[in-house]
């Protein structure tokens, strides 16, 4: 893409051209061609424009100079430079975030202009509703993108992301090859860290969907309490254009979440029990949930009633909280893009979320089933073994640690959720970053109750899950949650490959060589 500095100054908010003071320079530099936008210096070249951004480590100002000795000679700013030379172009504006969304939008050709986008947010289930609503479309003829925790995928294509919603520079980026490959449908997660950023600014919504909502990324560098991260959710369906907005009713905040909304809502329910005092009210409906299995494969089957009809259901997954994702998936491809109840419903018997509910089975330890599962906060975990529980394992093993330098308060969740419901808990690693993994270790161990189940403490997660290997019986089922569909570990200021499949797979296949040497 390339346009001049001129067409992209026009689209910024507020801005104010500081340099150069030369109206000989200023033209040159105005009219000359912009062919990336970028906001790490390391990207930055000579026909770069540079924003800089205020991080919560770092701040983007503090590496002016070392775009311009790269080459860069344009930069948007919310505070003057004086250390950069008189040829360089610096324009202020209020809020360089802000800037950088309207700048990436017009500088990839507003590609969200020409495309239908839907927005998932809420608390857990953004990714299997994004996914599951994802394969529908595109096994029902609309070809769909997506973009969330698992990366971007579309067209056949994956490309890695760094956060659920990305940096406003690096969606608009995918959104324009998106365009480009004849995918005009986008899925994607809206995180409330993306929403307080500023990544989705400017998007037009074609619908958007609550799944539900309850504290979490609260503290240190994240929000600051509980009404800020809710506030910051709720933003999707009031600060954005939207068509159509869908709900959980069963969700105590679902009324607050659409609050106001002048679009059509749409509600949602896997309850039997009359809607929430004051909330939402149901239009879509799953009844006779239960449990089964179908060519081995776990799940669930149930009957959803809609204004568009009613079906019987097969979900590839388990728990009645997946039903309710899969339900709001429905729901949303009926009512957004026209997608019959009975077609979507035949789509979803073979839908996959990858890292959600993964089932490891192998030959060389028969009757034992390892799951790995992105569960990684309290209510997930809880969730998550609750439904292991109703397939009665011999014995529920459970693998987990929690993030280090961020959201804190989830290690306390996490034990109470699995103090007695796991028989055993194996404590380990997950993303330590630059925290000493056995002080995580050592807090989450401390918040198990007195009469919880037996712990074992092996910082190392690959050692962890060669532990739980040694240790399993038939009969057993093996949870390996947190880490789910990640290909990494954080540790320290490094990000090392680390896939828990292949680490499992890999102990499970020297377990089957053992036995053949024995």
């Amino acid at each position: 893409m390339t346009c001049t500095l001129r067409e992209l100054i026009d689209a910024l908010p507020s801005p104010h051209l500081l340099a150069p003071a030369a109206e000989s320079d200023r033209k040159r530099l105005l009219d000359a061609p912009i062919r990336s936008v970028c906001c790490d210096s390391r990207a930055a070249g000579a026909d770069s424009l540079f924003f800089c951004l205020r991080g919560t480590r770092s701040d983007g100002h503090d590496f002016a100079s070392a775009a311009y000795r790269q080459g860069t000679r344009a930069f948007v700013v919310e505070q003057p430079l004086p250390a950069l030379p008189r040829d360089a172009a610096v324009i202020r504006v209020p809020d360089s975030r802000a800037a950088l969304a309207d700048g990436a939008a017009a500088f990839y050709g507003y590609p969200a202009r020409s495309m239908r986008i839907v927005g998932i947010t809420g608390t857990k289930g953004k990714t299997t509703t994004a996914c599951l609503a994802t394969h529908i479309l595109n096994r029902c003829g609309i070809p769909t993108g997506y973009i969330g925790t698992n990366g971007a995928d579309f067209a056949g294509l994956h490309l890695p992301t760094v956060n659920s919603t990305p940096e406003s520079l690096e969606l608009h980026r995918i959104l324009r090859r998106m365009l480009d490959a004849g995918v005009r449908t986008c899925v994607m997660e809206v995180s409330s860290q993306g929403l307080w950023m500023g990544r989705v600014r400017g998007i037009p919504f074609h619908a958007c969907l609550f799944t539900n909502l309850s504290p979490d990324h609260i503290g240190g560098v994240e929000h600051p309490d509980y009404a800020h991260y809710r506030a910051c959710k709720k933003s999707l369906f009031t600060d954005y254009p939207l068509d159509l907005a869908l709900c959980n009713a069963d969700d105590a905040e679902a009324a607050f979440m659409v609050g106001g909304v002048t679009a059509p809502v749409q509600g949602f329910s896997v309850s039997d029990k009359p809607a929430v005092p004051g909330g939402v009210s149901p239009d879509w409906l799953a009844a006779d949930i239960r449990p089964v299995q179908r060519d081995g494969v776990p799940g669930m089957a149930f009957t959803v009633t809609a204004p568009g009809g009613s079906s019987p259901c097969f979900l590839p997954l388990p728990g009645v909280f997946n039903v309710s994702d899969a339900l709001g998936a429905l729901a949303l491809c009926r009512e957004g893009f026209g997608v019959p109840v009975a077609q979507a419903a035949e789509a979803l018997a073979d839908a996959a979320v990858p890292g959600r509910f993964e089932t490891v089975t192998h030959p060389a330890q028969p009757g034992v089933t390892y799951i790995i599962d992105y569960a990684h906060n309290g209510l997930s975990l809880a969730a998550i073994l609750d439904t292991l529980r109703a397939y009665r394992p011999t014995r529920l093993i459970c693998l987990f640690g929690s993030v280090g330098e961020r959201t804190t308060g989830r290690r306390a969740e996490l034990a109470l959720a699995a103090a007695n419901r796991a028989d055993l808990c194996i404590l380990t690693s997950d993303n330590p970053g630059c925290e000493p993994p056995e002080d995580i270790i050592r807090e989450i161990d401390a918040s198990f109750p007195p009469d919880a189940c037996p712990r074992l403490r092996i910082p190392d997660r690959a050692d962890a899950i060669r532990a739980a290997v040694a240790l399993a019986r038939p009969g057993d089922m093996i949870l390996l949650a947190g880490k789910g569909h990640e290909d990494y570990q954080l540790i320290g200021t490094s990000r090392l490959p680390f896939r828990e499949r292949d680490i499992l797979t890999a102990a499970l296949d020297a377990c089957s060589t053992a036995k053949a040497n024995v």
